[in-house]
């Protein structure tokens, strides 16, 4: 009877642990408490470089002014669990602020500065902001929305606060006795996501939720890379990566940040070799970039000083990824998968010679985490080697969405599961896979096809500089796959052509049964493919051909 009791036991749940130690994860301090800690060390080390202009801030500046900011808000009447919202590019400040909003209290939440002013303005009604730091570029976007407002910069604008003017009245303010005492389990951001459900939502995490998140991802840092690694900070700072993964474990490490605002590859370059960027986070479609377009030829790449770069948002086509580590030999290529609703970073390849650098695996469990595999239909936690939705528990999951219950409870069950709408199977070797999201799993008479896969197949063909596979509505199958397709320049393949060749490589019910050529795949900031909007478009379009059709048949 207790064998039976075993089995049963062992069948119902299958719950992976990562194969390191847990790491420890300190109680009673805050985020910007715990990256600055042993900051007095590096003072007059640079924290962040401006790749272009130079402007740096050093370590003494950024504890500085993370205090002063802090003090200011306080002053301003910001209360403890207030909400701001900070509309910026990434700048050499960027963290300072995000911090200072933290070390005061106040919940940090970033935007999007290329976002429409309709759309900062919902962010800040969902997230109740109280206040909203901008530059002057961005101001415009921002002023009606009846806010206060603080404006980084020289620029004196009217009806704005000044940065500078703010800080230099802090320091004359004196005593700051107003400090609310603030708990690890207090709400420190609130970064907007759209999760697996959707639309965007105020993502709640705690100074705990993201200190725990530092711990696990930075527990194979040796002593000796303390303060020797420089950082290229391209990934939007408003972005969970970005602020967690980029600023506060930099500065956590007493690293460096080269900043870039913009992308554009040949001031991607410069910056790589001008500051000798050591580990740069990229999306696939940078790194597309750097294998096809010629201008990375003009560049003496024998002076890049790049030892590993990381891609996460997306799966890498293994084409791409050969292509790479040809062109960049010994340059580490480390694929990452994290979501807004962890704290940032779930699985990685982070660490130099930890785990199998297994290609076209996203890493192995991270120390203090729990993962499992669940049928998607009816919820049992499935055996090694089986794909199923990923779920992941740990110290990182959030508190929920901002005022939204429902969504929150489709998100995270009774037992503290998050579940993560991604599909994905783990091996025997610990090797993390992410195969698809479920939602965008297309279903072809009854057959499971894989955006991610068909792509791969694309970008393999010589004439194709980018792709997207979506689904089709299509009375007989059900679904279609269908693929917007990019064309390098001089290309002469036609639509069937790229269909036959994706038909070549791929089983029967994946053939791709609709190819446009478009001249840009819409991507969101973080380097996700808005399929959304490219399904529509291209339901659009054939509405357009048959109309056409239809009316040339009738003439």
């Amino acid at each position: 009877m207790g064998t039976y009791i075993e089995n049963f036991v062992e069948e119902k749940e299958h719950i992976f642990r990562s194969q390191y130690s847990p790491v420890p994860v300190p109680d009673n301090v805050t985020l910007p408490e715990f990256v600055l800690q042993n900051v007095e060390l590096y003072g007059d080390k640079v924290a962040f470089v401006d790749a272009e202009s130079g402007k740096c801030v050093t370590y003494s500046e950024v504890e500085r002014d993370i205090h002063r900011f802090s003090k200011a808000l306080r002053s301003l009447g910001l209360r403890k669990g207030n909400v701001v919202i900070v509309v910026l590019p990434n700048i050499v400040e960027y963290a300072i602020v995000a911090l200072g909003i933290m070390d005061s209290g106040g919940v940090f939440s970033g935007a999007n500065p290329t976002l429409h002013a309709s759309e900062i303005k919902k962010q800040a009604e969902s997230a109740d902001a109280k206040l909203i730091v901008t530059n002057s570029v961005t101001h415009e976007k921002v002023k009606n929305l009846g806010l206060p407002i603080i404006v980084l910069g020289d620029e004196l604008i009217e009806d704005a606060m000044n940065w500078n003017k703010l800080l230099e009245a802090a320091d004359r303010a004196g005593d700051d006795s107003m400090k609310e005492q603030i708990h690890q389990n207090d709400l420190c951001a609130m970064p907007f996501s759209s999760g697996t459900t959707g639309l965007s939502k105020g993502v709640m995490l705690t100074h705990r939720n993201l200190v725990a998140n530092l711990c696990s991802t930075l527990f194979g840092v040796a002593q000796e890379m303390i303060g020797q690694v420089t950082t290229l900070g391209l990934i939007p700072f408003f972005h969970i990566y970005g602020i967690t993964g980029i600023c506060c474990a930099t500065i956590r490490n007493k690293g460096k940040v080269v900043v870039m605002g913009r992308f554009d590859l040949k001031t991607f370059l410069n910056a790589l070799i001008t500051h000798e960027v050591t580990f740069a986070p990229i999306v696939p479609p940078i790194i597309l970039g750097l294998v096809k377009n010629p201008i990375v030829d003009e560049f003496d790449l024998t002076k890049l000083k790049l030892q590993a770069i990381m891609t996460a948002a997306a799966p890498l086509a293994p084409e791409i990824l050969t292509s790479f580590e040809h062109k960049f030999p010994g340059v580490l290529v480390q694929e990452a998968y994290g979501l807004t609703e962890h704290s940032c970073i779930t699985l990685t390849h982070a660490q130099k010679g930890y785990g199998n650098t297994h290609k076209n695996s996203v890493g192995f469990i991270l120390p203090n985490l729990e993962v499992k595999f669940i049928d998607p239909d009816t919820g049992r936690s499935l055996p090694r080697n089986t794909p199923g939705e990923l779920c992941v528990r740990s110290q990182c999951v959030m508190q929920g969405y901002y005022k939204q219950v429902d969504e929150t409870a489709q998100t995270i069950d009774n037992n503290g599961w998050l579940h993560t709408g991604d599909v994905g199977f783990i091996d025997d070797e610990e090797n993390v896979f992410i195969v698809d999201r479920i939602k965008e799993l297309i279903k072809y008479k009854g057959f499971q096809v894989a955006p991610a896969e068909l792509e791969a197949i694309l970008l393999s063909h010589s004439s194709v500089e980018d792709a997207a596979v979506v689904p089709l509505p299509n009375e007989e199958a059900g679904e279609i796959p269908a693929a917007s397709v990019v064309l390098s320049i001089g290309a002469k393949e036609s639509e069937q052509d790229i269909m036959n060749y994706v038909a070549s490589n791929a089983a029967h019910y994946k053939k791709v049964r609709v190819v446009h050529f478009v001249e840009a795949i819409p991507k969101s900031p973080s380097g996700k493919i808005m399929r959304r909007l490219i399904k529509e478009k291209m339901v659009e379009k054939m509405k357009e051909n048959s109309l056409t059709k239809s009316n040339t048949s009738s003439n």
